[in-house]
């Protein structure tokens, strides 16, 4: 039952997204811009400086699912739509899944344009190991996404939102940007670092099962309030 009306939220919010690009292509907007801004500050002479595309990436990837974040719950605001789902009879923890699956998507659509713009604009070889770089890209991802979701939930009805969701969100995402920046930059060097890749991934998704149980678990108490 949760996760069929989870489903329900984000094949609402999908159908919404389709017809409108609103958050998308504002997501992949900024997020473009980001990296071609770095690009002009990191690369001189047509070289990059060395190690920088895995933090560069992963900032990309946080400011824009940031960005994405504030607008997560944006329609249901103006539209009162969320005192109608909240009164629904239905677990209100699906309510938080189904954003968290469209979220997840969404950010997911913005990493497959970021990834190779890294790729090509900082000559870093992330498609040598593709499958470890997709498992650390998506754990990655579901942790950012997961405590974000909750903090925008929560933020909702506030007047500072925009302010308040980047202060309360990225001092508890820190071991996710930390994880995914060492992750990566293993895979990034000469000869791969296959061991310490996993042992990062390894750690983001321990971060991924606690953030969910917690959100899951906080979700009804913060909305009922």
């Amino acid at each position: 039952m949760p996760f069929r009306v989870a489903l329900l939220i984000l094949k609402k919010d999908f159908l919404i997204e389709v017809k409108s690009l609103e958050i998308l292509s504002t997501t992949l907007f900024f997020a473009v811009s980001c990296l071609l801004v770095f690009s002009f500050a990191f690369v001189k002479e047509g070289s990059p400086v060395q190690d920088a595309a895995a933090g560069i990436l992963w900032i990309a990837i946080a400011f824009s699912g940031t960005l994405a974040l504030g607008r997560v719950f944006e329609r249901e605001r103006y539209g009162e739509t969320l005192r109608a789902l909240l009164l629904a009879p239905a677990p209100r923890p699906a309510i938080y899944l189904g954003k968290l699956f469209g979220m997840v998507l969404l950010m997911f659509t913005t990493e497959v344009v970021l990834v190779p713009m890294v790729a090509l604009l900082f000559q870093a070889p992330l498609f040598s190991r593709p499958l470890l770089l997709f498992v650390l890209l998506a754990a990655g991802t579901v942790g950012f996404a997961s405590v974000g979701t909750l903090f925008a939930a929560m933020l909702v009805r506030a007047r500072t939102r925009d302010i308040m969701l980047p202060i309360l969100l990225y001092p508890v995402t820190i071991p996710v940007m930390i994880a995914g920046v060492q992750g990566t930059s293993a895979l990034l060097q000469a000869s791969p670092d296959e061991a310490m890749a996993t042992m990062w991934i390894a750690i983001v998704s321990t971060f991924d099962v606690v953030a969910i149980t917690l959100c899951l678990w906080m979700f009804e108490p913060l909305m009922t309030e």
